[in-house]
């Protein structure tokens, strides 16, 4: 049963709504049943170590090693995990603005920028030399150089990534995320830095605002202020680097697949030459104008917060889909070496991020 398209993206019209209904149902099912253990993890250990958007892959990946979804929920699956996704990403163009940048100051901009650039290519070339197809060698860079999780799922749906390449990225980023905040304030006491810089650290290094705040906060209030300042500049690097791919995904896409998996993101036949729309999909442009038109102050404050637990809620349907669509067994095969590049990555981003710190005498 295919999906009718225009313009090479999945409409919701283009599906009949008794088709999707019950794949989107049994993603949803998924995704309160994360939700759930959320606040249950939350609840017995003071906050949720484990996401939501990662446990919604880990719960539909565990339904899916004792049930394969048959055809009756494919046509569902399918659209939480791309049409769904795509619109989570247009709407996490309205949480980003251009404010942030003007309060970092440009030397600070320019660091970040330059940080960001170096761990990204690093990043990369490490997941190539570990024998990583290119798409997730992509994810991971982006996943440990801009913000975790986020950045993994807005850059799926640009290069085509395929289920199992996002939830083992997710995964491990997830492991090794929670590792960091842990450590890091360990590491700050052990080198004396000031608050500043070390604000500059989590910043530049933990993946999610939230674990910035856990990271920062046991230091001092001045580490959490100026670590949340610049992790906001670092995830507002997004926009471009996800623009850059889109106009570069040609050859990403055209790779071949090398392991089992019922669910992409994005579908483009390999070999193809990619289109205009190809190049720059309708999302990013959804993405771009909102992120424009949340910095020239056009989207009502009121409606910041809905569209950013829109876009969370979404995402986390988009995971569950996308665990259903995961064999344990093939992400399995690749755990070391998605470990060490993860790993190896992280370290990059450190002794870059504290060369940054040495170069702005902070």
């Amino acid at each position: 049963m295919a999906a009718a398209s225009e313009g090479g993206r999945a409409l919701p019209s283009a599906w009949k709504w008794v088709e999707i209904a019950p794949g989107v149902l049994l993603c949803g099912a998924i995704t309160a049943a994360a939700m759930g253990l959320e606040g249950v993890e939350a609840a017995l250990l003071g906050r949720a170590w484990i996401e939501a958007l990662v446990l919604a892959i880990l719960v539909g990946a565990a339904v899916r090693s004792f049930w394969t979804p048959g055809g009756l929920w494919l046509p569902g699956i399918r659209f939480s995990a791309k049409f769904l996704l795509e619109v989570a990403v247009v709407l996490l163009g309205a949480t980003l603005s251009a404010s942030a940048l003007a309060a970092a100051g440009l030397p600070m901009l320019a660091g970040i920028a330059a940080v960001v650039a170096v761990a990204l290519t690093a990043s990369y070339w490490l997941g190539r030399l570990f024998g990583l197809p290119r798409r997730m060698a992509v994810l991971i860079a982006c996943g440990n150089s801009i913000c975790g999780n986020s950045a993994i799922a807005a850059v799926a749906p640009v290069i085509g990534a395929e289920s199992k390449d996002v939830a083992a990225s997710i995964a491990f980023t997830a492991v090794l995320g929670v590792a960091v905040v842990l450590i890091l304030p360990f590491i700050a006491l052990a080198l004396h830095m000031t608050p500043q810089a070390y604000g500059v650290l989590a910043g530049l290094t933990v993946y999610a605002v939230p674990q910035v705040l856990a990271a920062t906060a046991p230091i001092s209030s001045l580490s959490a202020q100026v670590g949340t300042l610049v992790k906001l500049v670092r995830v507002l690097m997004l926009g471009p680097v996800v623009l850059l791919l889109s106009l570069f995904a040609g050859r990403l896409r055209a790779e071949p697949d090398t392991g089992e998996s019922t669910i992409k993101v994005g579908e483009t036949p390999p070999g193809t030459k990619p289109r205009l729309h190809q190049l720059l999909p309708w999302f990013i442009i959804g993405f771009v104008a909102l992120a424009a038109a949340r910095s020239a102050g056009a989207i009502p404050q009121a409606a910041l917060r809905p569209a950013s637990e829109l876009a969370d809620w979404l995402t986390i349907l988009s995971m569950a889909a996308l665990g259903l669509g995961v064999d344990v067994r093939t992400v399995a095969k690749a755990g070391m070496s998605v470990t060490s590049v993860v790993t190896l990555s992280l370290l990059v981003l450190g002794l870059v991020a504290f060369l940054l710190i040495r170069l702005l005498a902070l």
